[in-house]
C-alpha cells in the first residue's frame, strides 16, 4: 500500500484533533493514522473509497488470492 506522506497523522495528534483527521480524509479519500512510528490505522471517506464497492464473489476472490500467495509453498508441498 502506498501512503501519501500528507495524509499520515500521530495517532495522538488524531486524539487531540480528530476533525482534522476527518478533513484530510475528506480530501485525500484516506488518513493513514500512526502509532509508535507505524501505519496502525486507516479512516476512508466511505463515499469516495471503491474499498465497499465489490461484490461478495469479488470480495472472496481477493481473500482468496490473498491465502494462496500466503501459503502456496505448503500447497505446492500438499500437491505432490
Amino acid at each position: 500500500m502506498m501512503i501519501n506522506t500528507n495524509t499520515i497523522v500521530s495517532a495522538t495528534e488524531a486524539n487531540q484533533n480528530f476533525s482534522r483527521v476527518t478533513r484530510i480524509a475528506d480530501t485525500n479519500g484516506q488518513a493513514v493514522i500512526f502509532k509508535n512510528n507505524k501505519p496502525k490505522y486507516l479512516l476512508i471517506d466511505m463515499e469516495s473509497t471503491p474499498y465497499f464497492e465489490m461484490t461478495d464473489d469479488e470480495k472472496i476472490d481477493v481473500i482468496a488470492r490473498r491465502v494462496l500467495n500466503k501459503y502456496r509453498p505448503a500447497f505446492e508441498e500438499l500437491a505432490k
